[in-house]
């Protein structure tokens, strides 16, 4: 099974089908807005920028499930990343990473790569990155930098 077999949720309530980023590299991030990690997002958006038009796509989850640290709804979410970060890849709805509500996608992002904890997500802006087929590559810890990771996305994008 590839990422890009899943549907997620958009804001709003519709789906979207991850199949429509097939044949790009894909970094899929579980975000909060009132984390210590939160400032990635300003690294997150230069990546996303930087190479977008090389077939580069960020697909952000909020997550209240740390330290309830993403208690917003998703007008709320959208306005601080906006007007803070000036956030231009994907928001998604927000979800669970872990437990039994766990959203099939990151049931599945964790089983293909493990992290320190076993397969639970362990805190707020975990990394998965995704290549162009779909299949899981890499998992970052919530303390790795996003321009840490710029070397394996630009591995990936050729």
């Amino acid at each position: 099974m590839s990422v890009f077999d899943f549907a997620v949720r958009l804001p709003d309530g519709a789906e979207q089908a991850l199949a429509d980023y097939a044949g790009k590299t894909v970094l899929i991030v579980n975000v909060a807005s009132k984390c210590g990690f939160t400032p990635q997002y300003a690294g997150l958006e230069e990546l996303y920028r930087k190479y977008k038009d090389r077939g580069f796509e960020i697909l952000a989850f909020p997550c209240n499930q740390f330290g309830a640290q993403e208690p917003g709804d998703a007008e709320e979410i959208a306005n601080f990343c906006n007007l803070t970060y000036d956030v231009t890849f994907p928001l998604f709805a927000k979800i669970d990473v872990n437990g039994a509500d766990a959203d099939p996608l990151f049931k599945h992002l964790r089983a293909q790569k493990r992290g320190l904890v076993g397969d639970r997500i362990k805190w707020n802006f975990t990394k998965f990155l995704v290549d162009p087929n779909g299949n899981v590559v890499q998992r970052y810890a919530p303390t790795t930098k996003p321009y840490q990771i710029e070397k394996d996305i630009v591995a990936l994008l050729g």
